[in-house]
């Protein structure tokens, strides 16, 4: 229950799903919650949960596409905590699911937008306050597709393996700081995005059940699956984890 004790954690993207898990057991395990979306009634109603249940959390609406909103909710989040120790790089989108030359450049920039320059807004603008408290940790969610390749949605495979190479990149530069990086890479995980985008199929449970043989233990993950490698690498148990991909795929990617 305290493996994240006197800990303050961002989570972005983190009123649904993988985000609200991983807030979720965050805060049972003593972090204090800075829960940031830009899906206000959900952050309110997850922000309400944890409070109840006796946790610290708050919320900020956050569009981590915009260094302005981010640089001002991460002065906030520090100054209403006292501290920041973790960061979970969570918020992201699929994007369309078209082959590579009918995609607009809009299309393509929409994605890379939120999935890799958010992801560097929020790196860069939690430096300077990991620094302050001494060290700490950012989590950044990739994708079994920043490891391996799949015909379909190109814009998001490609800022996932953008995802995967920041994390390395950002473990040797903050080393130093005593500040970890580290990905995490999930399979798929029945969540509102591998929804709906198994909605798109014309046939949701018929490609349900195809996704789920893709996996060598037979079944989709859970948001728990994930919460809990995010934890794990938050926590000191980690301590000496850094730069590595955490892969929680069911056995995807062992082929």
């Amino acid at each position: 229950m305290n493996r994240l004790k006197d800990k303050v954690a961002v989570v972005t993207g983190a009123a649904l799903g993988l985000g609200r898990a991983i807030a979720t057991r965050m805060a049972e395990q003593g972090a204090a919650v800075a829960v940031l979306d830009l899906l206000e009634s959900d952050t309110d109603a997850l922000v309400a949960d944890l409070t109840a249940a006796g946790h610290r959390a708050r919320g900020w609406t956050c569009d981590v596409s915009d260094e302005k909103t981010v640089t001002r909710v991460f002065a906030e989040v520090a100054d209403h905590f006292g501290r920041l120790d973790i960061v979970v790089n969570n918020a992201g989108v699929a994007g369309v699911n078209k082959p590579t030359h009918e995609i607009t450049e809009a299309e393509w920039d929409w994605v890379q937008a939120i999935n890799v320059k958010g992801v560097f807004f929020c790196t860069k603008h939690a430096i300077p306050l990991l620094r302050r408290a001494g060290g700490g940790s950012i989590i950044n969610l990739s994708s079994i597709y920043g490891l391996v390749g799949g015909p379909d949605v190109p814009p998001y495979h490609a800022s996932k393996g953008a995802v995967r190479l920041m994390s390395k990149t950002d473990a040797l530069i903050y080393a130093p700081d005593r500040i970890r990086v580290n990905s995490i890479h999930p399979g798929f995980i029945w969540t509102p995005m591998v929804e709906h985008h198994l909605q798109t199929t014309g046939d949701p449970e018929a490609a349900r059940a195809a996704t789920a043989a893709l996996h060598p233990l037979g079944h989709m993950g859970e948001p728990d699956d994930i919460a809990w490698g995010a934890v794990y690498l938050a926590s000191d148990e980690a301590k000496f984890v850094t730069g590595s991909e955490l892969v929680i795929d069911g056995g995807y990617t062992a082929r």
